[in-house]
């Protein structure tokens, strides 16, 4: 990295949160370059795709658990991931619920991940939540679920819904709600343990 980027990651790491929007600056030529490479003929086709992923990532880097990477390369790979995941994502119900999860329990002002720390694990998501930073842990790999897999586990665990509602809600029967929220507990796990590690899946095909 150059000694301005150093010198912001330092400042990041301090907690100067106006680092990160300077951090950003910098990566967003970049960001917008790999949207643009990602987007498949039927988003390219919307003018307004790049700066509809642009907003979500702020939107995210906002609502999301405060977080800090070790390099510069870690922080592309995870504003990737985010990247695909809003291409992919059209889920307006979980971003409306994300922000009024974060109104209605706000995470402590001193919760800030540190992506690559190991840290032990949790298997569920009540169970990892019994804490700040587990917590924050969870709402932090929840972002990088399949949508139906968060949706479930959003209607179960936080909106305390039972199988039976959320197959009416889903338009799915009890039992397969349940199969499914079962693999998402895991999934979900396994994105906790990832993001500890530092590690972030890379992009796959085209949207």
């Amino acid at each position: 990295m150059t000694a301005p980027e150093d010198a912001l990651f330092l400042r990041w790491s301090a907690g100067e949160e106006s680092a990160l929007h300077e951090l950003l600056q910098l990566e967003l030529p970049w960001f917008r370059a790999h949207v643009a490479d990602r987007l498949g003929p039927r988003l390219r086709s919307k003018d307004d795709t790049q700066d509809h992923v642009q907003d979500a990532l702020l939107e995210f880097l906002r609502d999301a658990p405060r977080f800090r990477v070790q390099s510069r390369a870690q922080l592309r790979a995870l504003l990737a991931r985010v990247a695909e995941n809003n291409l992919r994502d059209k889920d307006d119900w979980y971003r409306a619920r994300r922000r009024a999860l974060q109104r209605e329990s706000p995470l402590p002002s001193e919760t800030v991940l540190e992506l690559g720390a190991a840290a032990p694990t949790q298997t569920t998501p009540s169970a990892a939540a019994s804490s700040s930073e587990w917590s924050a842990w969870v709402r932090l790999a929840l972002e990088f679920l399949d949508p139906d897999d968060r949706r479930v586990l959003v209607l179960r665990e936080w909106e305390d819904r039972s199988f039976v509602e959320i197959g009416e809600a889903l338009g799915m029967t009890p039992n397969a709600v349940r199969m499914r929220w079962t693999r998402a507990v895991g999934r979900l796990a396994d994105r906790v343990r990832e993001l500890q590690a530092g590690r972030f899946e890379s992009p796959g095909t085209e949207p």
